[in-house]
């Protein structure tokens, strides 16, 4: 079975699944690093005991805390905003990957450049 985590936000908790908890903090603690924002949506259990898709903004200013549980509850997994947020993640270490120009791209006549 896996593990589950509770997500405390505003006045609001939510279960999700480890994999998904430990994105969302990673990716929360990086964009406030960064004094940038971002909305991922996440499903998971809310507080009745019911699938609820939320909706986080995070940024700078944004607290949340994870903290396990002993629940028998299984969340519904979010392949989807996982990978968004690792790829999103990927980007704030790492940068943009340089693609090279097409050549119609590339500006002709710039002083400077053609004696390159």
């Amino acid at each position: 079975m896996d593990r589950v985590k509770r997500i405390s936000f505003a006045d609001r908790t939510i279960l999700i699944d480890d994999e998904t908890s430990d994105c969302l903090i990673e990716y929360a603690a990086l964009l406030g690093a960064e004094q940038s924002a971002d909305t991922v949506r996440i499903c998971g259990i809310g507080q009745d005991g019911d699938d609820v898709e939320a909706d986080f903004v995070l940024n700078a200013a944004s607290n949340l805390i994870a903290e396990s549980t002993h629940s028998a509850l299984q969340p519904p997994a979010n392949p989807e905003a996982i990978s968004y947020m690792r790829e999103k993640i990927n980007l704030l270490r790492v940068g943009p990957r340089a693609q090279p120009a097409e050549p119609e791209e590339i500006p002709h006549g710039v002083p400077g450049i053609d004696e390159i």
